[in-house]
């Protein structure tokens, strides 16, 4: 600083060819072989301490300094975002930043401004991933597909070995998975797991994310996917909205492409090993596994897959209706010229009129 630099003798000097001179800034600033900016800054300091001339007596050059360069007060420090508990927070339905900014200010009422709060927030979490994130809000989205890897169930009698296929679902926001065994990937089973998710989760979610299987999804489309009528049928009882992955678009359903990831790895690789003789069998060792994985703690985040389903997703769930959803396939038939339809290849009925 030019104060370091300017002796208290000179200083003295500045002082006395202004107040008692009145010579001019820049002639001060010539004699004293001093810059303009620093003369004038040194006499705006003597009239804000009140100094004039001669200086009062016994103001040595200590008691000077003092007066021109009062120290002040250390700023105390901005308490640390909690950035994470942020974003946390932001996963409920109806949490905004606004309101996170105002319990925030609501403690500290020295804290940053709202638009400091946003960007920090934003600054922070842009560098969480290289790519988009997308951020789920509690009880929003279910996301629901069948694993690629099979477990194998053999008949006890026979020996013969057939395949029973891993139906994952999981919840956007918790991360909450359900997991369970079928027999095949048709429309039954489709239904059936899905409805079993939805009991164990206890409750319904706004939207459920299928991939485009041909059991459920006629015809995909982005905009106006047709679905399968029977799966509609279920939609509409159990009060979600379907909206099927766009083909090929992983990222629509990142969650449950994760999540089939990580059944095989901690479910299907562990049980690799042992023998199932029926679908049964398979699902309890399952569940013992599945209790399991929704217990273990985040390595990053607090809690777990079942503490942040209670916490956070339940609540805002939508309650299950008293009756579970009953099973009835559609099917489009035409009127043969007997005015009967054909049922199942076997049964014929005449429709009424």
């Amino acid at each position: 600083m030019a104060r370091e630099l300017l002796s208290m003798r000179k200083l003295s000097e500045v002082l006395r060819l202004s107040l008692e001179q009145q010579v001019s800034v820049r002639r001060i600033a010539a004699s004293c072989c001093l810059a303009r900016s620093t003369v004038s800054d040194y006499l705006g300091r003597a009239r804000a301490a009140g100094l004039g001339w001669p200086l009062p007596a016994g103001l040595d050059e200590d008691k000077l300094e003092q007066l021109l360069f009062p120290v002040r007060e250390a700023v105390s420090p901005r308490p640390v975002l909690d950035l994470a508990y942020i974003r946390n927070e932001m996963r409920g339905r109806a949490v905004t930043l606004q309101l996170l900014w105002e319990e925030y200010r609501s403690h500290t009422p020295d804290g940053y401004s709202y638009s400091q709060f946003c960007q920090l927030y934003r600054d922070w979490l842009g560098k969480q991933a290289i790519s988009l994130r997308q951020e789920h809000r509690a009880g929003e989205k279910l996301f629901v597909d069948f694993a690629g890897d099979t477990i194998a169930i053999v008949d006890a009698k026979t020996g013969a070995i057939t395949a029973g296929h891993l139906f994952v679902a999981v919840l956007g926001c918790s991360n909450y998975t359900f997991a369970e065994v079928t027999p095949t990937e048709q429309l039954p089973e489709w239904i059936g797991a899905q409805i079993n998710a939805l009991e164990a989760i206890k409750g319904v979610p706004l939207v459920v994310v299928p991939d485009n299987p041909k059991a459920m999804v006629t015809r995909p489309c982005w905009y106006d996917p047709d679905i399968n009528p029977t799966y509609q049928e279920m939609a509409e009882y159990y009060g979600f909205t379907v909206i099927p992955a766009r083909t090929g678009k992983p990222k629509d359903k990142a969650k449950v492409e994760n999540g089939v990831l990580i059944a095989e790895r901690w479910i299907l690789a562990r049980l690799r090993h042992r023998t199932f003789f029926s679908i049964a069998e398979a699902n309890e060792a399952v569940r013992l596994l599945l209790a399991w994985m929704n217990a273990k703690p985040f390595k990053k985040l607090p809690g777990c897959r079942q503490s942040v389903l209670e916490q956070m997703e339940r609540p805002v769930l939508k309650p299950l209706p008293e009756r579970r959803y009953e099973l009835a396939e559609w099917k489009q038939v035409g009127v043969n010229i007997d005015y009967h339809v054909e049922v199942d290849g076997t049964i014929t009925v005449r429709p009424t009129t």
